[in-house]
């Protein structure tokens, strides 16, 4: 990561040091790093909007453009796809200088504006993961490990809605226990589900409490074929045995992947 960039990232944890403001997701050597900041701006009622923005700096940030996600409670999907277009519009004025701090303001600035444009909630933007980078998306398929949930109902309906959202099909799959996400479709939708997981309180904790889910693993990802498409739909499904669970990765050509990957889970 460039010097510029890791100043920045000191900088951020500085001037975002109140609780839960700021939090590193990831870092890598070859994906970059990934952090989120929750802040307030006002919304079109006049009353403040809790905003957790997503920025993913990639190895060669700020020379491209940062991934940005944005989710609040109280936006809709649509609407904080539109607030995520135009935080990337802002971003190409402060292209090859650090500019996340510059786009926290803007938003705090102006999130009432661009909320009551007319074409707020088109949504018609597919949803990226680290904009300017070379990424190879296409049709990708995702193996997600879930070590619990407690709040079983709540958190399957929240998946189920996250995937529509996204137009990802595939499987949620439970055999006691084990609790596994299978997923297909794009793979910057695929990152902006991961992100939801990780950011998002989807879960409670054993005093009842929400809380975000700290223990996913992806235990596998490859690009698909798309005359390979394994799934046309997102399914929940409950297994009785570990054969009937084999099956349905056999079932969609995934016998490898099952034995390599799941048979490991099985205690």
């Amino acid at each position: 990561m460039a010097e510029p960039a890791r100043e920045e990232l000191s900088a951020l944890a500085a001037i975002f040091c109140g609780p839960d403001e700021w939090e590193v997701l990831s870092r890598s050597e070859t994906d970059g790093t990934v952090f989120r900041i929750l802040t307030k701006a006002e919304g079109l009622t006049g009353a403040d909007v809790p905003l957790e923005l997503v920025f993913h700096l990639p190895l060669n940030y700020p020379s491209c453009l940062p991934g940005i996600s944005v989710h609040s409670e109280h936006l809709t999907r649509a609407q904080s796809v539109t607030v995520k277009e135009k935080l990337l519009k802002q971003a190409e004025n402060l292209l090859s200088e650090p500019m996340v701090h510059g786009l926290v303001l803007w938003i705090q600035q102006n999130l009432r504006h661009v909320l009551n444009q007319p074409d707020t909630g088109s949504g018609s933007a597919k949803c990226t993961f680290a904009t300017g980078t070379i990424v190879d998306d296409g049709l990708w398929l995702t193996l997600v490990h879930l070590d619990h949930m407690r709040a079983k109902t709540k958190y399957v309906k929240t998946v189920e809605k996250w995937a529509s959202d996204l137009k990802l099909t595939g499987r949620l799959m439970f055999l006691g226990k084990i609790i596994l996400i299978l997923l297909q479709g794009d793979r910057s939708n695929i990152k902006e589900y991961l992100i939801l997981q990780k950011t998002s309180r989807v879960d409670v904790d054993s005093s009842g409490k929400k809380c975000k889910e700290k223990m996913m693993s992806v235990l596998f990802e490859t690009k698909v074929q798309t005359e390979h498409k394994r799934f046309l739909a997102f399914e929940v499904k409950e297994y009785s045995s570990l054969d009937e669970l084999q099956k349905e990765f056999e079932t969609a050509g995934l016998k490898k992947l099952f034995s390599e990957f799941v048979l490991g889970l099985v205690k």
